[in-house]
């Protein structure tokens, strides 16, 4: 056993000569050995080609995921402040429904943390901020702004409620209410403590609002009322005065045609006068005031709807 001896025959087609190779089992098992890990170092070697490569499309795949999601929270995030400034129009119609309604604005401070703020646990609280720190703190930022969204609505839903109720109490009082613009026209001054009057060229109170329009457009009443003074008033030219009961009244100045008289009882948008730029002005328009318990305020908070029919 021991001159123990492999031997190999190599025998080519069609030749007449045969190679013979003797091998001792030592060499015999060294090339056994150097096979084997051949084949094996081959088919680790495939093995990671094959999970590599099956890890790049993944990562490749997971990279395109992620870009896409970071594309729509963009989107998601736009329309969220596309809602909020939906939202303060709704809580901006709210105000004057409310002055309207005879109730108090809600407090701003109220609303801006939307009664209570929203309560959600923080950004490293969540599973995703071990995954993506920065998607994590994008997707909390929505979560926050939707959840404060909706506590505003909900707070605007309880505030319409409020206001519809009172509404249809003082449904017989709105008749009494301003709630219109005497003229179809654009608001050239709004009420100011401190306005550069453009005739005196100093600067004093602008107790109204003024609408520019063309001489003789026909203005009117913007509440049903009685007339108090019809008549030339120094600074506001040809004046028209109607008291609306509850301690509200109307000044319509610069008129260069009054149409009504003292003692008249006027209807909600019936035409009082004619445009003009009679007293202090420099332009033909109509200065607009309302006043509460003899105190001006600014007419813009009574206005639902901005002229008339």
């Amino acid at each position: 056993m021991i001159n123990e001896r492999w031997n190999v025959l190599l025998i080519r087609e069609g030749a007449e000569a045969i190679r013979q190779f003797s091998l001792s089992p030592k060499t015999v098992r060294r090339g056994v050995v150097a096979v084997c890990t051949f084949v094996v170092f081959l088919a680790g070697a495939t093995a990671f080609l094959v999970y590599d490569s099956g890890a790049r499309a993944r990562a490749a795949h997971l990279a395109t995921e992620n870009r896409l999601l970071k594309d729509e929270m963009e989107r998601i995030r736009s329309s969220v402040a596309d809602l909020d400034g939906r939202v303060a129009t709704l809580a901006e119609n709210d105000r004057r429904v409310r002055v309207v309604a005879g109730l108090l604005e809600i407090d701003e401070e109220v609303f801006e943390v939307g009664v209570g703020g929203p309560g959600l646990e923080s950004p490293d609280e969540s599973k995703l901020w071990s995954v993506d720190p920065e998607v994590s703190e994008a997707a909390y930022a929505i979560r926050y702004d939707l959840a404060v969204l909706l506590r505003k609505t909900d707070l605007l839903q309880s505030s319409f409620a409020e206001s519809e109720e009172n509404l249809v109490t003082r449904r017989e009082r709105l008749r009494f209410t301003p709630s219109i613009l005497p003229v179809r026209g654009p608001i050239s001054s709004g009420f100011s403590v401190s306005r550069l009057h453009p005739v005196h060229k100093v600067h004093m109170p602008h107790e109204g609002i003024d609408q520019n329009a063309p001489t003789g457009d026909p203005f009117v009443a913007t509440a049903e009322g009685v007339v108090t003074f019809a008549g030339w008033k120094p600074g506001f030219g040809n004046t028209i005065e109607i008291d609306h009961g509850s301690g509200i009244t109307t000044l319509y100045a610069h008129a260069s045609t009054l149409l009504v008289r003292v003692g008249e009882r006027i209807r909600r948008e019936q035409v009082i006068g004619q445009v003009g730029c009679t007293g202090a002005c420099t332009g033909p328009h109509v200065h607009y005031e309302v006043h509460v318990n003899g105190r001006p305020v600014n007419p813009r908070n009574y206005v639902l709807r901005s002229t008339p029919q």
